[in-house]
């Protein structure tokens, strides 16, 4: 077996994309060390044996001994099911409190997302593919829920949920998630305690998938029609508002304050790359040179009348340069299959 080489001192790791541009120094980030520091805090706090301890509100901490130490009858939820949700409730409820732990964490989170997304803060649980993802959005829809009812100032919890999905297939198994749906998780899979059951009924929860929010045409309006609408006016416009894609994706959340978006199937979400001004103008005039290239695709000449063309056939032509594609004559007015307009001198 050969040896492994030993790597220089301060060698530099190549990221993934390195050499087509699409990653740079500045958008690396060391994941594994934070993770694990999380982890290890996550971890020291799930030892505490009183509950009291525990930093969260009484509600938090019964629904952590329930997926702990229920007899489940079924299923009971995995332990990276159970850490997930641990993660997501130290974040929410222990870090924000704790000035040594959390400060740095949450000063790291959110520069993380300040630079990738702006204005929307987004955390990601990443559970293997069989691990049961779906549960685990149950049991974060359970704790915010049954939290934002029995504690109704509180602007950590939320009983209002977004899930987005990818497609029509996974839309339709997370039905399960709904309070009063067909095989419904948080009665079937015991997910929550049977006095907290009518809290979970009040929550309001839409699946949609992404593709909901894209703009759709309020009317279909033909190429003619809408020429004939507009007529020599301003411009037509048919197209729906943010507003009107918004309340026809998630009209049952409007007016709600805090919502919580659950995004599934999440790692089809990408960074970009920044973008500077001198890249955008470079990306620009590569598209300009493009489409003057496609548009001389064609047989680059006009056609041209045959010398043997008799002067009572009507009159027809042929593309100069002969493509085989070209090669069949073609009336006036018409186009070679290379799309160029075949018009007599």
């Amino acid at each position: 077996m050969p040896q492994r080489r030993r790597r220089a001192p301060g060698q530099a790791e190549l990221g993934l994309g390195a050499g087509d541009g699409l990653s740079t120094p500045e958008q690396q980030y060391d994941v594994p060390r934070i993770i694990n520091e999380i982890r290890g805090h996550v971890d020291n706090w799930r030892r505490l044996p009183n509950p009291n301890q525990w930093q969260v509100t009484p509600e938090t901490a019964r629904l952590l001994q329930h997926w702990r130490h229920h007899q489940f009858e079924d299923l009971r939820p995995f332990f990276c099911q159970i850490e997930a949700v641990e993660t997501a409730i130290w974040l929410a409820e222990v870090a924000s409190d704790r000035a040594a732990a959390g400060a740095r964490i949450w000063t790291h989170i959110r520069g993380a997302n300040k630079e990738a997304n702006p204005e929307l803060l987004r955390i990601a649980l990443k559970l293997a593919t069989g691990a049961g993802k779906t549960t685990v959005m149950a049991m974060l829809i359970a704790w915010q829920t049954v939290n934002a009812l029995r504690h109704a100032g509180s602007s950590r919890f939320a009983r209002a949920f977004l899930v987005v999905t990818p497609g029509i297939t996974i839309k339709d198994r997370l039905r399960v998630l709904l309070p009063n749906g067909p095989n419904s998780y948080y009665r079937d899979r015991e997910l929550v305690p049977s006095d907290m059951l009518g809290d979970i009924e009040r929550a309001k929860i839409v699946i949609t998938n992404y593709h909901a929010f894209r703009r759709r045409e309020r009317m279909e309006v033909s190429k003619t029609g809408r020429a004939l609408l507009q007529g020599r006016g301003p411009e037509l416009h048919t197209l729906e508002t943010e507003g009107q894609m918004l309340q026809r994706a998630c009209g049952d959340l409007m007016g709600l304050k805090n919502i919580v978006v659950l995004n599934d199937e999440a790692h089809h979400c990408y960074r970009e790359k920044p973008q500077t001004g001198t890249a955008k103008s470079s990306r620009a005039r590569t598209r300009r040179k493009r489409k003057r290239t496609t548009r001389r695709r064609g047989c680059g000449s006009r056609a041209s009348r045959p010398s043997s063309a008799s002067s009572a056939s009507p009159p027809s032509m042929i593309c100069r340069q002969r493509h085989s594609s070209c090669a069949a004559r073609v009336t006036p007015r018409a186009r070679c299959s290379r799309g160029r307009s075949a018009t007599s001198r």
